[in-house]
């Protein structure tokens, strides 16, 4: 969310923020109902004022015996009483209806964030990893002979629809030894802090990481009113919601690995093959709670965290800053990394790293004291994927192929299947 009194003193610059990702000027609507709540207030502080004045005086007028100024006073009294509380109920209806606006609209990019339209206009600045020359001719993932018989669209279709896939096998053995690859690596190696989180969570976890109130459709909600979480991103930066820390505690670094659930409205027809776009799916999830001082660099470390799994795996890579029109709402700058996929003979997205400023932070109402004493301050937040799984699963499987429908594994996950190295034809481990 954004700090209503920093558009007031920056309009213009606000404005010139949210046009570079598409948007018509924000402040006049927003300052005009800001000057009516403040006047509202004001009003509401004016009329209490008299009504304390007046409340003082009504004991003298009676004391005196002067009935006409006690009758006078007493009703100017009640008068006041219910000015004041008409004005306090108006400035609280003004006050929502600020917040609303103010939590529908997107943060505002960094300078250093390239300007464009979609995903043709990101900035490629890394690329790792030669993609491997094949002597014929590559399949998907879902091609494979070897996968075949671990991979089930059309019973996860029978069970749930379509988006949904049944894993058996050596194929879900590979999918769980990623998991666990990278979980060791972010604890044992980037030093984040394991973490498990309910995946069921309440409105206003939501509301504080920005799926709403603008992208609800895009997410689950129960029956009985709890969101299923897009990402481990909603738990994990919640936790400091609502809470004031000490400079000290900073900064905190999360790592967990959980199932996420998206609805993936507005994709229909987009990537329906294989498991490259699910409903269900398995993502480690890294979160950072920073000082403002030191996000910048938090945002080149939870980057190299996650480019480190890639190339732990010998997965070519390439890394882009995403532009002004691809980032996310929530985001002030992205990096997106791109898994070669040589079954589809392109680069596609398997960790997006944001930074989020302090827009999170105020959301939830999560601050900081600093050491040296003052007010306390805004944490800011990072978040990324550090890897989605199910991503990482189809590229390792891609890569790694052989002509006979086989799959050769990477070595860092050897120690997770129990020594096994390939994939075999048949979809056993060997």
């Amino acid at each position: 969310m954004h700090d209503i009194r920093a558009i007031r003193e920056n309009p213009a610059a606000f404005d010139a923020a949210l046009a570079r990702r598409g948007l018509s000027p924000q402040s006049p609507a927003l300052l005009a109902l800001d000057a009516e709540r403040r006047a509202a207030i004001l009003a509401a502080e004016t009329a209490q004022a008299e009504q304390n004045k007046a409340s003082k005086s009504v004991g003298a007028a009676k004391a005196k015996g002067d009935e006409a100024e006690f009758e006078r006073l007493r009703a100017l009294v009640a008068d006041k009483k219910a000015e004041v509380a008409a004005m306090n109920a108006r400035a609280k209806e003004l006050d929502a209806e600020l917040t609303d606006l103010l939590l529908g609209l997107p943060n505002l990019p960094y300078d250093d964030v390239p300007d464009g339209k979609d995903e043709a206009d990101n900035v490629e600045i890394k690329r790792w990893g030669t993609p491997r020359d094949f002597d014929f001719q590559p399949k998907e993932h879902y091609e494979l002979e070897g996968v075949k018989p671990g991979m089930d669209f059309e019973t996860a279709a029978k069970l749930s629809g379509s988006r949904f896939v049944v894993l058996s096998g050596g194929v879900v053995r590979i999918h769980r030894a990623l998991a666990q690859f990278m979980l060791d690596t972010h604890v044992e190696e980037n030093g984040l802090s394991e973490t498990w989180t309910p995946v069921l969570v309440r409105e206003e976890m939501m509301v504080g990481t920005g799926q709403l109130p603008k992208f609800g459709e895009d997410s689950y909600l129960t029956r009985e009113g709890w969101w299923l979480v897009p990402t481990a991103e909603v738990t994990l930066t919640n936790i400091v919601n609502g809470s004031t820390v000490e400079e000290s505690y900073l900064p905190r670094r999360y790592v967990a690995h959980t199932q996420c659930f998206r609805s993936e409205a507005g994709s229909a027809g987009k990537d329906t093959s294989g498991m490259l776009r699910q409903h269900q799916f398995e993502k480690v999830e890294m979160v950072s709670v920073t000082h403002p001082d030191a996000s910048d660099d938090e945002h080149k470390r939870m980057t190299a965290c996650a480019e480190g799994i890639l190339e732990k795996l010998g997965l070519p890579y390439r890394t882009v800053v995403l532009c002004t029109g691809d980032m996310g709402a929530g985001a002030r700058r992205t990096h997106d990394i791109e898994v070669w996929l040589p079954g589809q003979d392109t680069y596609r997205e398997i960790s997006s790293v944001s930074t989020c400023g302090d827009y999170q932070a105020r959301r939830m109402n999560a601050r900081f004291k600093p050491e040296g004493g003052g007010k306390p301050e805004f944490l800011h937040t990072l978040n990324g994927s550090g890897l989605a799984v199910g991503r990482a699963l189809i590229a390792v499987l891609e890569n790694g192929q052989q002509e006979d429908g086989s799959v050769d594994l990477p070595a860092a996950l050897y120690p997770y299947l129990g020594g096994k190295t390939r994939l075999a034809a048949d979809g056993t481990l060997a």
